[in-house]
């Protein structure tokens, strides 16, 4: 690691993180427009989980306790019969182990709040959430309540189109001829540009998706998620230490 990146890292361990009512309103605020595009997704996960055959019940339950919305979709693409339930928990395991590098990321900062404070809003995090908290972070603020205002403002948005969209899930008969079985990937694209920094992240982004798409070749399930996340992570790391 280079000296300026030292420099920097010292001084996050060393600065106060505040956790403030008016931060988290700040965080649900700058969210309205995320939440709002995160409500499309969280209509055809309630489609799509009627198509399955869940109950009303079932599918909201899901929706607030997982709320982690690729691993749902994936989940129900699996639902047939005969339902492998360990099948479906490793696949969703898979897809979610993003989120312990995200939660990594958030250590600096967090590490500093109480348990209640900082669990409790790790709870709620989303992608979405994530990238805005540690926008967020990097630009010099250090008020951890953002990162729960922004993933509660997207919690309600999933959560209620989830219910709009089993109600309605009655009139759409095949909703991939509406083109929404191509939400999640929309959402991750979207992601991925506010995310860009620069030249600095061709290689592991091409790298990531190399190895994902030539495993998906060759590997039955899910796991091509699981490698190219793993090398990109790897590539990315690497060169940060450089």
């Amino acid at each position: 690691m280079n000296a300026p990146a030292r420099a920097s890292s010292e001084q996050v361990e060393t600065e106060e993180v505040t956790f403030t009512v008016s931060g988290m309103i700040e965080g649900a605020r700058q969210s309205v427009p995320l939440a709002i595009s995160t409500a499309p997704f969280g209509a055809v996960f309630g489609v799509m989980a009627r198509q399955a055959g869940l109950t009303f019940g079932e599918a909201t339950l899901m929706t607030l306790i997982v709320y982690a919305g690729a691993s749902q979709l994936i989940a129900l693409s699996l639902w047939v019969p005969p339902l492998s339930i360990a099948n479906i928990i490793l696949t969703s395991s898979i897809v979610n182990l993003r989120y312990l590098l995200m939660g990594a990321a958030l250590r600096p900062w967090f590490s500093k709040l109480s348990p209640l404070k900082a669990y409790g809003s790790i709870f709620f995090i989303g992608d979405g959430s994530w990238a805005m908290a540690m926008r967020e972070f990097a630009s010099g603020k250090r008020d951890g309540a953002y990162l729960l205002g922004s993933s509660l403002a997207q919690f309600v948005a999933l959560g209620s189109a989830t219910v709009v969209g089993y109600v309605l899930g009655a009139a759409i008969k095949d909703p991939a001829r509406w083109g929404l079985d191509f939400v999640a990937t929309a959402v991750f694209a979207a992601l991925l540009v506010d995310m860009w920094k620069g030249k600095s992240d061709l290689l592991p982004w091409l790298s990531s998706a190399t190895v994902a798409v030539v495993c998906a070749q060759w590997l039955p399930g899910k796991w091509y998620v699981l490698a190219g996340g793993l090398v990109g992570s790897l590539i990315g790391a690497f060169g940060d230490e450089n």
